[in-house]
C-alpha cells in the first residue's frame, strides 16, 4: 500500500485528492495539511511514501516546502500539484527536488500514475514538463526575463507583483 500525504490550503481540493487516492486501491492517505508549516510540524508522525504539495499556499510557499522536505528527508519523493502552467514552475520545482510536477487540470488518472511512479523511486515527467526541460537546457533558446531569475529573485518578483511592500520601503513612491 502506497502511503500518501497531501498539502493544500483548500479543504475542497484536499477532499477531492483524498477520494482520488483512496479510489486507486493501492494507496492510502496517511496525513493531510493545510500549509507547509503544518506539514513540517507533522511529517515525522506520518510515515509516508510520497508527499503531494501544492505550490501556492499562504505562509511558506510550496517551493520552500519542497526544499525543506529534501533537507529533512532526502529520499522522500515530493510531487508538486499546481494550478500554474508547467512553463512557469515545473523546472524550478524539479530543480528544487520535486520528483514530478502535475497540473491541477490533468485527469485524476495522471495523479495516480505520478504517485505510483514516485513511490517506485522514479521521476514522473509529463509531456508538457518534458518540453519545459528541453527548452531549459537549450542554450540557444531565448528566455523570458522571469525565467532567468534565481529562486530568491523570482520569489521577490512574485511578492512585488502581488503588491507586497518591504518592511523597509516607504509606503508610497515619489
Amino acid at each position: 500500500m502506497i502511503r500518501v500525504v497531501i498539502v493544500d490550503d483548500h479543504a475542497v481540493v484536499r477532499e477531492g485528492l483524498k477520494r482520488i487516492i483512496e479510489s486507486a486501491g493501492d494507496m492510502t492517505l496517511v496525513g493531510e495539511a493545510a500549509s507547509g508549516e503544518e506539514l513540517l510540524r507533522e511529517l515525522n508522525g506520518w510515515p509516508c511514501d510520497v508527499v503531494v504539495v501544492d505550490l501556492s499556499m499562504p505562509g511558506m510557499p510550496g517551493l520552500d516546502v519542497v526544499r525543506e522536505i529534501r533537507q529533512r528527508a532526502p529520499k522522500l519523493p515530493v510531487l508538486v500539484l499546481s494550478m500554474y502552467p508547467e512553463d512557469q514552475y515545473a523546472v524550478r520545482a524539479l530543480t528544487d527536488g520535486a520528483v514530478g510536477y502535475i497540473h491541477k487540470g490533468d485527469p485524476p488518472a495522471e495523479l495516480v500514475k505520478a504517485i505510483r511512479t514516485a513511490a517506485q523511486g522514479r521521476r514522473y515527467i509529463t509531456e508538457a514538463v518534458a518540453e519545459c526541460l528541453a527548452s531549459h537546457v537549450d542554450t540557444t533558446a531565448e528566455r523570458l526575463p522571469h525565467e532567468r531569475l534565481s529562486n530568491r529573485e523570482f520569489q521577490v518578483f512574485k511578492l512585488i507583483a502581488a503588491g507586497k511592500k518591504s518592511a523597509k520601503s516607504p509606503a508610497t513612491f515619489p
